[in-house]
């Protein structure tokens, strides 16, 4: 069996969120976030369609360049998402180079490397007050959905990510 992980539900409302990389999985993830969160700044030189209207629409912050280790100077949550392997190992390295020299944790996500990430992208299910998460590590991708769809019939359709 697969290493479980705890599903821990955190308070992210006042976090200040960067993402690296603005294609499809970056989009994705920030629609999640955004259900939760306010305070979210997207690094990327280019952003999906989607990504500039929730800038448009005063959602997101958009910064129109490659990463710099700057960028996540006053992080709390940092979302590695770029199309370069490369470009998101140096955010995980970063991250926890500040870490230690400063000793506040920073969670971490790299989208292509499990193993640098502190937590997981659940898919998530919000009704009213309601908020469930499914995930199974990345293992099977697929009972996820089916699982995801099972409870959908059950709570009926709305917002899901």
């Amino acid at each position: 069996m697969a290493k479980a992980y705890f599903p821990m539900f955190v308070d992210i409302s006042q976090m200040k969120i960067i993402v690296v990389g603005g294609g499809t999985i970056a989009t994705r993830r920030i629609k999640t976030l955004l259900q939760f969160a306010s305070d979210i700044t997207v690094i990327s030189p280019e952003i999906t369609d989607q990504l500039k209207k929730l800038e448009a629409a005063g959602k997101i912050r958009h910064i129109c360049r490659t990463y710099q280790e700057a960028d996540i100077a006053e992080a709390d949550m940092v979302l590695s998402a770029a199309d370069s392997s490369k470009v998101n190992n140096q955010v995980a390295e970063d991250c926890k180079k500040r870490e230690y020299a400063t000793g506040r944790k920073i969670l971490i996500s790299i989208a292509d490397d499990r193993s640098k990430c502190d937590f997981y992208f659940p898919s998530v299910i919000v009704r009213d007050e309601v908020v469930i998460g499914i995930n199974s590590g990345g293992q099977d991708p697929g009972k996820v959905r089916q699982v995801r769809r099972k409870l959908e019939d059950v709570m009926g359709r709305g917002d899901m990510m």
